[in-house]
């Protein structure tokens, strides 16, 4: 392995495909004392109507089949619990589904070769049957009703719901209580054969660690297991999504002490083709950060006004052909908020200070990036899944932004398209 230079960041990136497809991504940091290891498919809640492994016909399993795939994986045949594995090591270990990924993650000091044996070991064993999915099943209805419960996970789900029309990040990662109940263990085998194959993973090394000795360990761990024949490309259902949202306004009542705002907007980027996909949802990023960001003129003056106590936040949401900006707040007074929101954002006048500024912010965090390996191991999964390759050069490509270019996009991109979820304390 070559080591490639990660710009302004004094790391480097060794990589390698083996022969089972698996790719492995390391990046040795000497100067901290311990490791973390994060293991991850290409499966996450989107992924429900797909063409299985050696079929030529489209399925559709259960939503909410790729979390409960991901909890069923610490059960092992051999009765071996991993989470006592690892803390009886000096590990941390975890698991977590998103709308694009699976990922198994340990993070350890001591033991690093057996830790990451087990982690290949235990999630390439599945073993499911009729009676402990069906046990499953109790356990995560009740993570289910326990959201329902959380105003946060409420809002956030109705926003997507109601913004929404078709793509299947619509739905809960964790599901409905409905489709949970209707998981087999055929469902299970099904979505494990075709995306838990080697060449849909990735492993991530991020920490003190010796690239050829750690790859030595996952090759000699690879090469004693049997698997399928490489899996070329996984057929995924795509998704005619329109550009309009589903429903405008909605307001639900909780037990809350403030009302709790999303005012969301909803974006097609499938047809920009003079601009790169990156950038476009940089840009928009961008955007949101001059005009409503914690240290914006705007975001104080809400302060100010007593209308806010705390920063706004805002999250993206990525549907492949549009992406979606989510604006959050707790308020007393929702409706000025929302509409506050949107005057604000309607107004294109930005200043190229406040671009510059911004700017020099994501290159700095970008280089402080350096001095943590969990942030180092996100940015390389967040990579992969969103770029499909690691991108070695952030820091010039921060650089290229221009001012001129984000003003002539954002004026020539549609905020009309949004609608917005409140929820009210009761009574």
């Amino acid at each position: 392995m070559k080591p490639i230079p990660l710009n302004k960041l004094d790391l480097d990136l060794y990589q390698e495909k083996l022969d089972n497809g698996l790719e492995v991504y390391i990046i040795p940091k000497e100067n901290v004392n311990n490791v973390y290891i994060t293991f991850s498919t290409r499966f996450g809640s989107k992924h429900y109507e797909f063409v299985p492994i050696n079929k030529d016909k489209t399925i559709k399993v259960p939503p909410g089949v790729a979390h409960f795939l991901e909890h069923k994986l610490f059960e092992q045949k051999n009765g071996v619990e991993p989470f006592t594995f690892f803390v009886e090591r000096g590990a941390d270990v975890n698991a977590n589904t998103s709308n694009h990924k699976t990922t198994y993650l340990i993070s350890a000091q001591t033991n690093i070769e057996e830790n990451l044996e087990f982690l290949l070991d235990f999630v390439q064993e599945p073993y499911f049957t009729d009676a402990n999915v069906k046990k499953e099943k109790g356990i995560i209805e009740q993570e289910i009703k326990m959201y329902q419960d959380y105003p946060f996970m409420v809002l956030y789900e109705k926003s997507l719901e109601n913004t929404i029309a078709k793509h299947p990040i619509r739905i809960p990662i964790i599901g409905i209580i409905e489709s949970i109940n209707k998981i087999t263990k055929e469902d299970l085998y099904t979505c494990y054969d075709t995306f838990y194959h080697p060449s849909n993973m990735f492993l991530v090394i991020t920490g003190n660690v010796k690239p050829e000795l750690i790859m030595e360990v996952i090759k000699k761990n690879q090469i004693k297991k049997q698997f399928p024949e490489k899996i070329n490309q996984i057929k995924i259902k795509k998704y005619n999504e329109p550009d309009k949202v589903v429903k405008e306004k909605e307001e639900i009542s909780m037990n809350v002490a403030l009302s709790k705002i999303s005012n969301n907007y909803k974006f097609n980027i499938s047809n920009i083709k003079d601009i790169p996909r990156r950038d476009i949802i940089d840009y928009i990023l961008l955007y949101f950060e001059i005009k409503i960001g914690n240290t914006s003129v705007f975001n104080d003056t809400l302060k100010q006004e007593g209308i806010i106590n705390n920063d706004l936040e805002y999250t993206l949401v990525d549907l492949d052909t549009h992406i979606i900006i989510m604006v959050i707040a707790d308020t007393e007074q929702p409706q000025k908020l929302i509409e506050t929101i949107r005057k604000e954002i309607n107004n294109f006048d930005i200043k190229e200070e406040d671009f510059e500024r911004k700017k020099k912010n994501i290159i700095s965090s970008y280089i402080y990036m350096s001095d943590n390996i969990y942030r180092i191991n996100n940015k390389i999964m967040a990579n992969i899944i969103n770029e499909g390759k690691v991108l070695t050069d952030d820091y010039n490509e921060v650089k290229k932004f221009n001012f001129e270019t984000l003003k002539k996009f954002i004026e020539n991109t549609s905020f009309e398209n949004n609608n917005y979820v409140i929820i009210n304390p009761n009574s």
